[in-house]
Parts: C-alpha cells; sequence; structure tokens
C-alpha cells in the first residue's frame, strides 16, 4: 500500500485513502511504529461520504481512535486538495467531533474548529488549579509563569485519572507557548491542535487574551488561534515529508 507522510509543526501522520470502513488499529499501530514502521503520532484514512468532501477514520499511535485532532485536520486538509477531492482551496469533512471546515492556501492551511465544551474549571491537582475542556478531545489546561520544566509523571497520572490530554502553557511577549502530553501517544508531542485550541479557550475566558494569538508548541514554530463570533480558528503550516509503499 502506498501512504503520505505529513508533519504539521512537528505533530506528524501518516494519510492514505480507502473505499469502506473497518478497524484498522493493528495497521495503525503497526505503520506508526518509530522503528519498525513508517512512524507517527497518528494515522488517518479518508473515506467518500456522500454529503461531505470527505470523513476521517483518526487512529492514535497506540491503536486507539480518537474523534478529533487540530493538526491532522489541516494535514488531512491540503492533502485531499492534493489529491482533488476538494477544491478551490476549502475543504469540508466529517469527524468523530463534527463537521470540520479548512481553508489552503498553498501550503498554509486554516480550520475552523468544532465548537468547545468547558467541562469543568475548579480542578485542584497539586495545588494547582486546572480547567478540563472539550476542543474536540478532553484536555486538561493548567497556566503557570513558566513551562520549561513539564513532569511527565505527573501528567500521565492526569491522564490516566481524567482521560484527557495534559496542557501546561504561558503567556509571554504577546506570545501563548503550549507543552502537550497526549493520550494515545502517552507521551509528550512536538504539538497539539486541539490542545493549543483549549489553551486559548481557557485564556479568552478568564479575558487574558482576546481576538488573535501567536502560539508555539514545544516544536517552536508559530501557528495561531482565533475565535470571532463564537468560531475558534487555529491555522499553521503544513509539510508533506515523503510518500511511502510500504508492505505492512
Amino acid at each position: 500500500m502506498t501512504v503520505t507522510k505529513y508533519s504539521a509543526n512537528g505533530n506528524d501522520f501518516i494519510l492514505f485513502i480507502a473505499q469502506e470502513h473497518e478497524d484498522r488499529s493493528e495497521l495503525a499501530k503497526k505503520l506508526c511504529h518509530r522503528q519498525n514502521g513508517v512512524g507517527a503520532d497518528g494515522m488517518v484514512v479518508l473515506l467518500p461520504h456522500k454529503r461531505y468532501d470527505f470523513e476521517w477514520e483518526f487512529y492514535n499511535s497506540d491503536g486507539s481512535k480518537a474523534a478529533m485532532c487540530g493538526n491532522a485536520s489541516r494535514a488531512v486538509a491540503h492533502f485531499a486538495h492534493e489529491k482533488g477531492i476538494c477544491k478551490e482551496g476549502k475543504a469540508e469533512f466529517l469527524t468523530g467531533a463534527g463537521v470540520i471546515r479548512a481553508t489552503i492556501n498553498g501550503v498554509y492551511v486554516v480550520s475552523d474548529m468544532v465548537a468547545p465544551k468547558i467541562l469543568h474549571k475548579e480542578i485542584e491537582e497539586e495545588g494547582e488549579r486546572w480547567w478540563l475542556i472539550d476542543s474536540g478531545v478532553p484536555h486538561l489546561v493548567a497556566i503557570r509563569e513558566n513551562i520549561d520544566t513539564f513532569d511527565l509523571v505527573q501528567a500521565r497520572k492526569l491522564r490516566e485519572k481524567y482521560n484527557a490530554n495534559v496542557n501546561i502553557c504561558t503567556l509571554k511577549e504577546e506570545a501563548l507557548y503550549v507543552r502537550t502530553y497526549e493520550r494515545g501517544v502517552e507521551d509528550e508531542t512536538l504539538a497539539c491542535g486541539t490542545g493549543m485550541v483549549a489553551c486559548y479557550i481557557r485564556l479568552h475566558q478568564e479575558k487574558k487574551v482576546s481576538g488573535q494569538i501567536k502560539v508555539h508548541p514545544k516544536s517552536g514554530d508559530e501557528l495561531y488561534v482565533s475565535e470571532e463570533s463564537g468560531i475558534y480558528r487555529f491555522g499553521g503550516k503544513v509539510t508533506k515529508t515523503f510518500i511511502a509503499e510500504t508492505l505492512i
């Protein structure tokens, strides 16, 4: 089979087109394996849909399914545009979290994210206040003065306790900096789109940011998140890394 590898600011994905739904959990684990497979944080399968340009199946690297992934939404939109599945620089597709609309301008892709849900504002853990926000998938968010250190042991415990991704973020020089521990990958990743959006949502709700803001994940890349009339948008560059034939 032929697969295409994309990187969205350090968050990497294996993409391919299929015609029917099936359980591809084992395939995802094999293809996403860093040593014995292609290597990726996740795998996305594009499938035909009667109403939208396509729908997707999204798998984490451990074979588990996820409803939504912000960085993958941008990579997939670019891939679908190149393949002629969507046209005129617009993509509309169905995810487990709902319909995503994206705009493609060269390698720059902007996704309209699904409507967020603030699930809990008063989670106390080790003297720190966390918010639990569903921005397509659930995220715990803590605001700190400094995020140079990220306790992954604590993050793993919180991920297991709340079945959510875990984010720490800080505002510095009018930009938002975010680090994320992702479930399904079970480690810190270089970027997480829904995590960056979740952090922005908390700061926006607490009136610490407004309008559009630059966001930097661990990869150091520059993206942006914005809110207008209740719609949250997430934009940045994507990179098609390579096309590969695999015997897996």
